[in-house]
């Protein structure tokens, strides 16, 4: 593909393939084998890319571990640290026009949203753990007999810690789980998610300029059945941290356990609650609505995929909320007049298609969407799908989807809506619109 040399992200794309960055060294794959990563917008392909696969992901964490063992980086008087931190925080905030090019060519994303939300956050994320590092102190307490015996405690890095991450924010995820890993002092091996793994690249190469000691950071792209269950069953590694699927949570849960017992960070899956009650400011109640769902195309674990409203408003409210999504411009995110982008790939616009039809078959009222929309036949699109009078048994109301659909129940009273909003086997979060 050929990207407009106007865009700030032209020149690191113009560098083929993107290697996997371990050791401090940017090297190929002990496979040889590369994947392509794509524009979900057109369909173009951005970059062919270095496919790591178990004996990378081993010589990854035998390199984080020569450099946490080294001491180079976790015996760094936090100080520091700290700047090296706020360094790298600095540096994405100089570089915010590329990295937002970046996440929006690869992810799908509209470009303002990566300019005013995803960069300024990653940049914000390094800077707050920059401001902890020297404040992650030990306890000391009288115990016994007071007077006579004390015991305290000493904060240590972990080790090694092993970070997967998903495609629908690539560059803040890296940086939520980079941050406090290396202000704590571990050394880290990242897996980004294969279909958007070049913003953690190229956040790989300021990691260089920012003098990180080599093996602190290991990059590397590939797949979850090979480098990510490689990563989550490694004996060396003393960490694994995941956000995705809930079902690949429980497959990383397992893997972590059978192997050395590493501990475990799992974030997954949601089907969160939005609730309006009549009281509520309707017109804020629409708008918040609107993003809980919508923003990103859906693609978050937390979005408000259920709606639920107070039978009094029901109709306002949904009627409202179809002007708001009518108003809405969909196309490719690198151009700034649109407000919603593709899905990030084929696939997950196949999945989300599929519970539509399953929505409608199961007798849900679409009120809006459901299709793709004209003339963007090339990329990921699909138009912002409303569903009314959605039952709790029906799967739009029970599976996440990871897109943009929302399913609209009515509710009498609060002892209603508590049954109906809790009857779900997911957790996350709730909105909720009240001057209550």
């Amino acid at each position: 593909m050929a990207i407009a040399e106007d865009l700030e992200v032209a020149s690191f794309l113009k560098g083929q393939p993107k290697k996997l960055f371990i050791g401090g060294r940017w090297v190929d794959s002990s496979g040889g084998k590369t994947f392509a990563t794509y524009d979900p917008a057109t369909g173009d392909e951005l970059a062919k890319v270095a496919e790591a696969n178990a004996e990378d992901v081993d010589r990854a964490v035998a390199a984080a571990r020569k450099s946490f063992d080294r001491g180079t980086w976790r015996e760094l008087p936090p100080a520091e640290r700290a700047k090296v931190l706020w360094k790298i925080g600095d540096m994405i905030e100089e570089r915010a026009t590329e990295l937002a090019q970046l996440e929006t060519l690869d992810n799908g994303m509209p470009i303002n949203d990566a300019l005013l939300f995803h960069v300024p956050l990653a940049a914000a994320t390094f800077r707050y753990y920059a401001g902890w590092v020297t404040k992650l102190d030990g306890a000391t307490q009288q115990v016994s007999l007071p007077g006579k015996y004390l015991s305290y405690t000493l904060r240590e890095p972990v080790g090694v810690v092993g970070q997967i991450i998903p495609w629908n924010f690539p560059l803040m995820m890296a940086a939520w789980k980079l941050a406090p890993a290396l202000a704590c002092g571990n050394s880290v091996v990242l897996k980004p998610s294969e279909e958007t793994p070049l913003s953690a690249l190229r956040l790989a190469e300021l990691l260089q300029e920012a003098d990180l000691p080599d093996g602190v950071v290991n990059v590397l792209p590939g797949f979850g059945e090979v480098a990510g269950a490689r990563l989550a069953s490694h004996p060396d590694v003393d960490k694994i941290a995941f956000t995705g699927s809930t079902e690949v949570g429980k497959l990383i849960a397992k893997a972590s356990a059978d192997s050395n017992l590493k501990r475990v960070s799992l974030e997954l899956g949601g089907k969160s609650p939005n609730i309006v009650f009549a009281d509520a400011d309707l017109d804020k109640a629409v708008s918040g609505a609107f993003f809980g769902i919508f923003f990103n195309q859906g693609q978050v674990c937390s979005a408000g995929s259920r709606l639920f409203v107070q039978e009094k408003v029901y109709d306002q409210t949904l009627d409202e909320l179809l002007k708001t999504v009518a108003d809405t411009r969909i196309g490719p995110g690198i151009d700034p007049v649109n407000q919603m982008g593709p899905l990030v790939s084929k696939t997950q616009m196949e999945r989300v298609l599929g519970y539509i039809r399953a929505g409608t078959q199961e007798g849900a009222r679409l009120m809006v969407g459901g299709d793709r929309p004209p003339g963007l036949d090339r990329g990921n699109f699909v138009r912002p799908t409303v569903f009314a009078d959605v039952d709790g048994k029906m799967r739009i109301a029970r599976e996440e989807i990871f897109g943009p659909v929302v399913a609209a129940i009515p509710f009498s009273d609060e002892e209603d809506l508590v049954a109906k909003a809790n009857s779900t086997i997911y957790g996350l979060v709730a909105g909720v619109w009240t001057r209550d």
